[in-house]
This record gives structure tokens, C-alpha cells and sequence, in this order.
């Protein structure tokens, strides 16, 4: 999967831009402030229906303007097509097109576009709160499930998702009557199926881990992915552990067990007792899993997502560089790198990678490094 045309209007200093990228790396440079971030944030917008730097609404659209305007064409392998989508955000509506047909839902967008991304605030995944990982499973579940044909993730996060709404709408009314023992029932029909796909996916991604972890943080010892479902399934099954909930549930007005607070977590060898990770290695195995990730995407999908590396030489050094390009060059992926100049990496490959230079939002073409 390459993009081969990415248009992007009114985001942040961008007022408009068009990148013809290269299948294979493409390098974004510019002063701090000048907006080739923001050219990351415009794909991934069209790939996951948010920026990584938080809701549309919050900075995102231009100063002045009144929405996002993200247009993007890629060539698809498996099987081989040309694909167009387009988005037009305002931050509480949106509109959307996928190949000339308009869309009424923004994961019809992006189940369409694969897009992995790595950024200064990736090593949340390691150490902030769960809701990072458990996006990071699902995006990788339903992707796959894209690519084999299939629907039933979908159909079963929707369904619990839809379900403990209302579970949480009759505990925040302190309603105590046989609907509450419909939606638990619902929720465990959901919730149970569901769990089962998150901890095959983490099962699977395992092994992939450990390759990349290999390379990226060998000091630390092999990797061990850990999986936990969000009540003591040891113990209970789904259903049991709401019906034990539900007093402090009505107490909290919402339900505190089930899949909606699954987390997976990252073991290694050389940190007995879960000692923390250093910024610098919360860092590499935040990187690990996200190429681990395209890595499964690759091997379930036949062809690998495109990678989005934002401001890579501040975030690794020059032998951590040269390792994760090496890499990406090897698998045929198409890569997006920001920089304020090209990453040192780069001069010891055989690679000519495409250059556009951003100043002041201004997107200009240059002719190699």
C-alpha cells in the first residue's frame, strides 16, 4: 500500500499543500513551527478519523477557517487497485467520500487507509493509561478482519460498545429493575467473543515483538506480551463479575469491569518486578510494537501499511535509526520521515529518498537530500 497523492488543506500553519510521495522514503524537513507535522496529522486524520495530537477541534483546522480538508489516492497490491478517500472536518461534523461514493461512517475511512504511526507521544503506549493499547489492538483486529473479508469484530465492538451505553444510562439513573439483567446478559454475549479476538491478537504479535525487540533493545532480553481482559476471567465469567459489580457499580454510576477496560502489557527479563522503563526505552518499545504491528499487518493483509516516523532524529539516535530504516527498506513500506534535517541514518543507505521541504506551511519539492 503507497499513497500516491496526499492533498491537505487548512491544517494548522498548512493553508494548502500537495505531495506527490515516493512508494518508498519520503522525507519532510523544515524549522520547528514550520508545519510538516502537520502533514502526518492530515494522514493519519484520514486513517484512525483523529489527529495523534487529540480531537479536530482542539487546534487542528486552521486559524480562520472553518474545516480540515484531507484528500488522499493510494495504489493497493492485494488486490491491485487505485483508491481515493477524502474528509472534510469541521470538529463536531464531518464529511467523507471513499472511492466517489460518500460515506456514512468515519470508520468506513478508516478501515480503508492503513497508517502506523510513530511520534514524541508514542511512549504512551508504555507508560500512560490503557486506552492507547486497547485502540492499538482493535485498530490492528479490525484492519486484519478488513483484509480477510470478514466483519465480526466489528459487528461485536459495536455491539458491546452500544450496550454498555445503556448499562451506564440505567446506573447513573440508580435503576435497579430486570434491565439491568438484559444489558449484562448483552454485554457478556458481546464482551466474552470479543475478548477472545483481543487476546489472539496480542498471542500473535508476541513473537513479532521479539524480532523487532531484538534489534531495537537487545539489553533488555526477550519480550513478553501480557493480556488482560478487564475483570478476573480466572475467576468469573463476564456475566458472574457484573453481577458481583453492580452494587458498586449503581454506587460509581458506570460499569468498572469488562472488556472496555482491557490493557496488555510489555515484561522483560532484565526488569524483575515490573521495574519502569527509562524515557529512552519506553521509547524503542513503544517503536517495537508499532513495527510489530505493521510487521502482522504485512503477513494477514499481503502488503505492508504505510509508516509515519514524526521527527525521528530527535527521538533516536543514529544506530537506532539506521536499524528501524534498514528495516523498513528491506519490507518495501512506504515511509513518511519529519525532520528539521534529513536523519543522519539516511547517508549510510542506498537510498534516494523523495524530499519535500515545508516553510511557513508551504510545502516545496526539492531534489534529494
Amino acid at each position: 500500500m503507497h499513497v500516491t497523492r496526499l492533498r491537505v488543506g487548512s491544517v494548522r500553519r498548512v493553508e494548502a499543500a500537495e505531495l506527490l510521495p515516493s512508494p518508498g522514503i519520503n522525507l519532510i524537513t523544515g524549522d520547528n513551527g514550520a508545519g510538516k507535522t502537520s502533514l502526518l496529522e492530515a494522514l493519519h486524520l484520514l486513517a484512525y478519523g483523529r489527529s495523534f495530537r487529540g480531537r479536530v477541534r482542539d487546534g487542528l483546522i486552521r486559524t480562520g477557517d472553518e474545516a480540515v480538508e484531507v484528500f488522499a489516492e493510494w495504489q493497493e497490491q492485494v488486490p491491485p487497485r487505485i483508491r481515493k478517500a477524502g474528509l472534510r472536518h469541521l470538529g463536531q461534523r464531518w464529511e467523507g467520500r471513499l472511492d466517489g461514493e460518500s460515506v456514512s461512517q468515519l470508520g468506513e475511512l478508516c478501515a480503508a487507509l492503513a497508517v502506523v504511526t510513530f511520534e514524541p507521544g508514542s511512549h504512551a503506549l508504555v507508560t500512560g493509561g490503557g486506552e492507547p493499547r486497547r485502540r492499538l489492538i482493535d485498530w490492528g483486529l479490525f484492519h486484519v478482519e478488513q483484509a480477510e473479508g470478514g466483519h465480526e469484530f466489528l459487528r461485536l465492538w459495536r455491539r458491546y460498545a452500544r450496550a454498555l451505553k445503556q448499562r451506564n444510562q440505567l446506573l447513573k439513573a440508580r435503576v435497579r429493575d430486570g434491565q439491568l439483567d438484559a444489558w449484562d446478559h448483552e454485554l457478556a454475549e458481546a464482551g466474552e467473543p470479543l475478548t477472545r479476538y483481543r487476546q489472539r491478537y496480542v498471542e500473535q504479535l508476541e513473537p513479532q515483538l521479539q524480532a523487532v525487540a531484538a534489534e531495537l533493545i537487545p539489553s533488555l532480553g526477550r519480550p513478553a506480551l501480557g493480556f488482560q481482559p478487564g475483570w478476573s476471567r480466572e475467576q468469573l465469567s463476564l456475566a458472574d463479575a457484573l453481577l458481583v459489580a453492580r452494587d458498586r457499580d449503581l454506587g460509581y454510576g458506570y460499569t468498572s469491569v469488562g472488556p472496555h477496560r482491557a490493557d496488555w502489557r510489555i515484561d522483560y527479563p532484565a526488569l524483575p518486578g515490573r521495574e519502569a522503563l527509562s524515557r529512552g526505552q519506553a521509547k524503542l518499545t513503544a517503536l517495537s510494537i508499532l513495527l510489530a504491528q505493521a510487521t502482522h499487518h504485512a503477513q494477514a493483509a499481503g502488503e505492508w501499511p504505510v509508516v509515519a516516523l514524526d521527527d525521528l532524529a530527535s527521538e533516536l539516535d543514529r544506530n537506532h535509526q539506521g536499524r528501524v530504516l534498514q528495516r523498513l527498506v528491506s519490507s518495501g513500506a512506504q515511509v513518511f520521515i519529519t525532520g528539521t534535517e534529513a536523519p543522519s541514518a539516511l547517508a549510510g543507505l542506498e537510498i534516494d529518498p523523495r524530499v519535500f521541504h515545508v516553510e511557513r506551511g508551504v510545502v516545496l519539492p526539492r531534489d534529494g537530500l
